[in-house]
């Protein structure tokens, strides 16, 4: 989780300020008021959107093969069976559909809340 880093100095004498050492940066959550961490702080999407995104892209190309073809013989013949298919008029449309609201499922799905 991406996280902006501050620099803590401490001085041991407040008189000479070239003896100022820097200690090891400490690592500070910026959280708004109600205590969530702020948006720009982390990533947009997780491993499990990205998941989602693939499998929703591969129903979608799954229902755009199964709606092509029909390649028929004789080219000046035209066979009704074979363009108004149950296949390419309802089952390929459906997957198409689905796969698209997979998208939006994938798109919209937060992240789990980390515990620290």
């Amino acid at each position: 989780m991406a996280e902006k880093k501050v620099v803590i100095v401490s001085t041991t004498n407040k008189s000479t300020p070239a003896t100022a050492t820097t200690s090891t940066a400490a690592t500070i959550p910026v959280k708004d008021k109600s205590g969530r961490l702020l948006a720009s702080t982390l990533p947009l999407f997780e491993k499990e959107n990205f998941k989602w995104m693939i499998i929703g892209a591969v129903v979608v190309a799954l229902g755009m093969l199964l709606m092509a073809g029909g390649k028929n013989e004789n080219p000046n013949q035209f066979d009704y069976n074979e363009v108004y298919s149950t296949m390419r008029v309802t089952v390929a449309p459906i997957l198409i559909i689905l796969g698209l609201l997979i998208e939006i499922y994938a798109i919209f799905k937060r992240p789990k809340a980390q515990h620290a």
